[in-house]
């Protein structure tokens, strides 16, 4: 175990509660906002649901700079500014009377975004740590992976209390008064990694053999993954109820991917110590597809095993963004790498949400979930063609394993 396993564990749980509210007050912020909001300023849902994409675009086409930032200076000013930009998007949306300072205000989001979301976090972590990274990135992901379970519930609270427009600005207050404050204090200043041991840890995982092959493999992968997630995030209750379920069944089946999310988190943390990192991904690359398959089979109980097994998969995906560009790529360049393979990923959750309406207007149920699943099955292919083509460490970085397992096998 590193001798930085304290502090690590102190950042881990600093990042991971300042992800749980970023995530909170911006991610998971339009499921809430949206209805009351599109009344209030008398335009339709898509139009407002419309400046999310476009935060999702200026995340993804600023996250490669963000990452060559972390890389030369550590993550603490990034994360800092990120709680400073995100409370000034949302006054911006909390005083708009129109689309036009809406549309501003996510696209300043959107570089909030771009700034503080897990990319960032992790790209933090894994210049301060190296190898040693991995469990840090499961624990914040554990404790962010709340984030909806917390804020959907209480931005519906404050929305009924205060209006739209009240909980947007109690949003930025949390964000200066509670977020700015843990990254200023809680997050070592610098690229810390650079004082004493950090050249052993590298010397021991050398980077792979055709790195820009590698990178456009992963890149890949993740890009079909988020495109597939983002869809479904968004007709999840229309899939579940043209698959035969009440709605009410469709929303008692829908909550469960949060704790399949969890759980996926927990398993992974599980097996880190025995199973190879390539295995463990390549496991829950898998479950997706087998997870659409199971929505195919009527009933709740198959839709429930649905839920829970999508939730798993997303769940460990989350982790492999910032574990398998360590374990691939090493130290060197690592906040950059995250920062170009969220760019693509980012652009597909953009495009995801009005591609996936289309095709359920044009296919059925039954149609959506299949294309899903291939997206799935295409996406695990390129999952192993990178194992097969990466000269990568023996150990998951932040598990020193003790098995013998290559990340291939």
């Amino acid at each position: 175990m590193s001798s930085h396993v304290p502090g690590m564990r102190r950042l881990a749980v600093v990042i991971g509660a300042s992800q749980l509210v970023v995530y909170g007050c911006t991610y998971y912020l339009p499921a809430v906002l949206a209805a009351p909001a599109a009344a209030d300023l008398h335009v339709s849902r898509a139009a407002l649901l419309g400046a999310f994409s476009w935060a999702l675009l200026v995340a993804g086409m600023g996250a490669p700079i963000v990452g060559r930032r972390i890389d030369r200076a550590g993550g603490r000013g990034v994360l800092a500014a990120s709680c400073v930009v995100m409370a000034a998007g949302l006054v911006m949306l909390a005083l708009s009377h129109g689309l036009a300072l809406w549309y501003a205000g996510w696209v300043v989001l959107g570089a909030g975004m771009a700034l503080g979301l897990y990319d960032a976090a992790f790209a933090t972590i894994g210049v301060l740590f190296g190898h040693d990274s991995g469990r840090a990135i499961m624990g914040v992901t554990l404790i962010a992976g709340f984030a909806s379970s917390v804020f959907w519930p209480l931005g519906t609270a404050l929305e009924a209390r205060w209006g739209w427009r009240g909980m947007l600005l109690a949003y930025a207050a949390l964000l200066l008064a509670a977020n700015l404050p843990a990254m200023l204090l809680g997050v070592p200043a610098g690229a810390a990694h650079r004082r004493g041991g950090g050249a052993a840890v590298d010397g021991a995982h050398p980077p792979v053999a055709n790195p820009g092959r590698a990178l456009a493999l992963l890149a890949v992968f993740f890009t079909l993954r988020w495109l597939v997630t983002s869809g479904v995030a968004v007709l999840i209750l229309r899939l579940l109820e043209g698959r035969g379920l009440s709605p009410a069944q469709a929303v008692g089946v829908a909550a469960m991917l949060g704790p399949g999310q969890v759980l996926g988190r927990v398993v992974e943390w599980s097996f880190s110590r025995r199973v190879s990192l390539f295995t463990r991904a390549r496991a829950g690359a898998l479950l997706m597809p087998f997870a659409a398959l199971l929505l195919l089979l009527p009933g709740v109980l198959a839709a429930s095993a649905f839920a829970l097994l999508y939730g798993m998969s997303n769940g460990i995906l989350t982790i492999n963004r910032g574990t398998l560009p360590m374990a691939l790529f090493g130290r060197a360049g690592y906040a950059q790498r995250l920062g170009w393979l969220a760019t693509p990923a980012l652009l597909a959750q953009a495009a995801s949400p009005p591609l996936a309406a289309m095709l359920l207007d044009t296919v059925d149920t039954r149609g959506v979930i299949l294309v899903a699943a291939l997206l799935g099955v295409t996406a695990a292919l390129f999952l192993w063609l990178l194992g097969r083509a990466a000269d990568a460490p023996r150990a998951a970085p932040g598990a020193r394993e003790t098995s013998q397992h290559s990340p291939a096998s």
